[in-house]
């Protein structure tokens, strides 16, 4: 998938812009942080350059209590990876004077170093999903595994669903993750398909070809325990993909980027 240069836009700041006046004594104690802070980054010291960002990060946001996760070097040089709870990336020299917030490409590869990184840090347990919870289909051998969750509502998920109509060797799990907020009838509409006779061919009926299931009583449904676990674990939109090595992607695909991924993450 080819990277959008326009969509990138990366933000510098000093996170000592807005201090009091310093005294003479305050400025010869900050001198002398300024030097132990290059030394650090002179000598390769990981432990002292985590030191360097998080006292300055604690003296400039000292009402956010910023903790943080790790500190790597980044592959540019002087640039360091922070994670910062829960799961913000962002860049910073090793002093800790400066950062910047956004995205960091490799133009080479056509590569997205954060959102690779995003998709590290938000990794989930593959095996752990609810699989009896889920809608279950099998295309071909099925011997690519994927978990989707999606709302019968979302437009995005019924373009998805008919990328997998074109697929073949893929089993796919889908977990139900109705969004009332932006789709009223969504939760109604999950319980009917989870409630008919064969809700595999009800759901891909509803959501390639538009067929409605028949009405039918309300059954016992797992719907509103997977809107939790979607929720904990911090799914916000549809359709989100969870890949069998707990990778984790949101949003829309065309065939060829899906299957690919398919084969890139199942272990």
């Amino acid at each position: 998938m080819r990277i959008k240069l326009i969509t990138t836009i990366l933000f510098t700041c000093v996170l000592s812009a807005c201090q009091p006046q310093a005294t003479t004594e305050n400025s010869k104690n900050n001198a002398a942080s300024a030097t132990n802070a290059a030394k650090a980054v002179a000598s390769g010291d990981m432990a002292g350059v985590k030191k360097n960002i998080q006292a300055a990060l604690e003296k400039a946001y000292p009402e956010q209590k910023v903790q943080i996760k790790s500190v790597d070097a980044a592959p540019v040089a002087g640039l360091y990876e922070v994670v910062v709870f829960p799961n913000q990336v962002v860049y910073m020299d090793g002093t800790g004077q400066y950062m910047f917030v956004g995205n960091l490409l490799d133009v080479k590869t056509q590569t997205n170093l954060t959102e690779e990184k995003m998709a590290d840090l938000n990794r989930i347990d593959y095996k752990a999903l609810p699989f009896d919870s889920a809608i279950k289909e099998v295309r071909g051998n099925g011997q690519y595994k994927v978990a989707v969750f999606s709302d019968p509502d979302c437009p995005f998920c019924k373009k998805l669903e008919h990328e997998i109509a074109q697929m073949t060797d893929v089993t796919i799990y889908t977990f139900l993750m109705p969004i009332d907020s932006l789709h009223p009838q969504a939760t109604a509409k999950s319980i009917q398909l989870w409630c008919q006779p064969n809700r595999t061919e009800a759901w891909t009926k509803w959501m390639r070809e538009g067929v409605s299931p028949a009405q039918v009583a309300e059954c016992a449904n797992p719907v509103a325990e997977l809107t939790k676990l979607a929720e904990s674990f911090g799914f916000n939109g549809t359709p989100t993909i969870v890949y069998p090595n707990g990778k984790v992607q949101s949003g829309y695909m065309p065939k060829a980027d899906f299957e690919a991924a398919l084969k890139k993450n199942q272990s």
